[in-house]
């Protein structure tokens, strides 16, 4: 059976204005903020990397960490580095991005307890490191080479003699 013509018209006309929606997936991602990484220890630096519906205009990007920041204009993104201060206690951080037309997005910045190793990994014998059997191995490898040597110009010498 054939759909009226009508009938096919008006679905059409009220299936455009849902297509053409300003709520899209894709128009909706065009206003974000990131960090990178987006998990760090207290003293590292960080990238911002920001998009705006206008991109040619600088945006803010405020946290607790760091304070308010400019990002500006860079290969089509909002960008900017900061340092987290040395002082920052380890939490996750609320980042917040202000457009110029007022829009916002916000992302999390995990900031994570700086920890120094007490040594090195476990990975072999360590028979280079210091402070082990290392230095008595050495000598005693240079002296057995130096006898050596002295042997054969010994042997050498009485070769001679003959």
């Amino acid at each position: 059976m054939r759909t009226p013509v009508p009938a096919a018209l008006a679905a059409l006309v009220l299936a455009v204005p849902v297509v053409l929606a300003d709520d899209s997936p894709a128009r909706a991602a065009s206003v974000f903020v990131e960090t990178n990484p987006s998990t760090v220890r207290a003293g590292d630096e960080i990238g911002i990397r920001a998009s705006c519906d206008d991109n040619l205009k600088a945006a803010t990007v405020t946290s607790a960490p760091t304070g308010a920041i400019i990002v500006s204009p860079r290969y089509g993104f909002l960008t900017a580095t900061a340092r987290v201060p040395t002082t920052t206690d380890p939490d996750d951080y609320e980042v917040s991005l202000e457009c110029p037309d007022g829009k916002t997005a916000t992302t999390t910045l995990h900031v994570v307890l700086k920890v120094e190793p007490a040594r090195g990994p476990a990975t072999g014998g360590g028979g280079t490191a210091g402070g082990g059997p290392a230095p008595i191995l050495i000598g005693g490898g240079l002296t057995a080479l130096a006898a050596g040597l002295a042997l054969s110009v010994l042997a050498l010498r009485r070769r001679g003699l003959r």
